[in-house]
């Protein structure tokens, strides 16, 4: 049995880890970060729980050659940084899946941030209010402790009402939360950026609004955006040492 755990805790290990390779190969390097970090843990975790001295040395030596890279990469992001010059690019494929907003945003979220900038003209329709509701949410589960989202968006002139309760409605939710939303309108509003002021800066393409409908309501992937199929869009990330508001 204890065999089996071991065996397991490898398994995810490895499988984090080869995708932390994938993402350093990919000069995905904030992401491939976050990988090797999770990886490195499960494999202290497993050489806790391994007994035999020869698996033991080849689980520290794993873990020391995953460490030296995982500090390559933090001090090339932090002089990229310092430098002004970071920026990754990633490209959403048509049809892809396993792109929901925890997976997007965690690599950006850290215990620093405590406020948020939202620029998207598309949170009018029921399911894009959806789509800002749930990106709200996962800010609340995430570690860290934001106090204030902003969002400016466009009024959507036919169903105006509808889209300014529905925004009220979370703006109120989100203060029993302790988060203040702050709620702007533009009517020549056009480019979609997310700001966080721990310096990160996400602009996608197709903003909050890339997932695909559902085939039907009791359809794989209706609940877990990890599973809902996107539309093809290319997400673009930036570093600046000063946030601006919007």
């Amino acid at each position: 049995m204890a065999e089996n755990h071991v065996s397991g805790m490898e398994t995810c290990a490895v499988s984090v880890l080869k995708r932390a390779v994938e993402l350093d190969h990919s000069s995905r390097f904030q992401e491939s970060l976050v990988c090797y970090q999770e990886g490195i843990q499960l494999l202290l975790d497993v050489l806790k729980a391994v007994k035999d001295d020869s698996k033991k040395v080849h689980y520290r030596q794993k873990i020391k050659g995953y460490m030296d890279r995982a500090e390559q990469i933090k001090v090339h992001i932090n002089q990229m940084k310092e430098d002004g010059k970071y920026h990754e690019q990633m490209r959403i494929a048509e049809g892809a899946t396993g792109y929901s907003y925890e997976v997007l945003f965690k690599p950006y979220i850290s215990s620093a941030l405590t406020e948020v900038w939202v620029e998207d003209p598309y949170i009018r329709h029921i399911h894009q209010l959806y789509n800002f509701l749930r990106f709200c949410e996962i800010l609340l589960k995430a570690p860290c402790k934001v106090t204030r989202i902003h969002l400016l968006t466009s009024l959507d002139e036919a169903a105006s009402t509808q889209q300014i309760s529905a925004l009220e409605e979370m703006k109120q939710s989100l203060q029993a939360q302790g988060v203040s939303l702050d709620l702007q309108y533009s009517s020549t509003i056009h480019d979609r950026e997310i700001r966080f002021d721990n310096g990160w800066i996400i602009k996608i393409g197709r903003g909050l609004d890339y997932f695909k409908k559902p085939k039907g309501r009791f359809s794989i992937g209706y609940c877990d955006y990890d599973l809902r199929q996107c539309h093809e869009t290319t997400v673009d990330i930036f570093h600046t040492k000063h946030t601006k508001s919007l």
